[in-house]
């Protein structure tokens, strides 16, 4: 199910795009194509340990139709399709570094929760 914004659905900023990004994997496969674009299924699939295939599946279909990440099918035999990040998408995970280094600084090094 495609999870498009639309103008009043959501209260805030922030609702509206964990409607796109919400879940366990989704930003994981974006972090995946921010490494290297243009990657497999199966590539993706090694990348993001843990994720099913079905599920890898439906959340590309859904970032697919959010105009977060392009499917490109090549007319081969065996058929090839490579993912990548649309222009809207590399916006949506550069505004995710600062999560990803908020990460880094307090859980990566060890460091107690805050008020823990």
């Amino acid at each position: 199910m495609a999870t498009v914004p639309r103008p009043g659905a959501y209260v805030c900023g922030i609702d509206a795009a964990m409607a796109v990004i919400g879940g366990k994997w989704k930003v994981l496969i974006l972090w995946a194509l921010a490494e290297r674009p243009h990657r497999r299924f199966g590539e993706l699939r090694r990348q993001v340990p843990g994720i099913t295939e079905k599920v890898l599946a439906a959340h590309l279909r859904e970032l697919e139709a959010d105009g977060i990440v392009h499917r490109e099918s090549y007319d081969e035999v065996p058929p090839r399709v490579e993912y990548s990040l649309t222009a809207v998408g590399e916006r949506l995970n550069a505004a995710l570094a600062p999560l990803g280094a908020w990460g880094r600084e307090h859980v990566l090094d060890g460091r107690p929760h805050p008020g823990a």
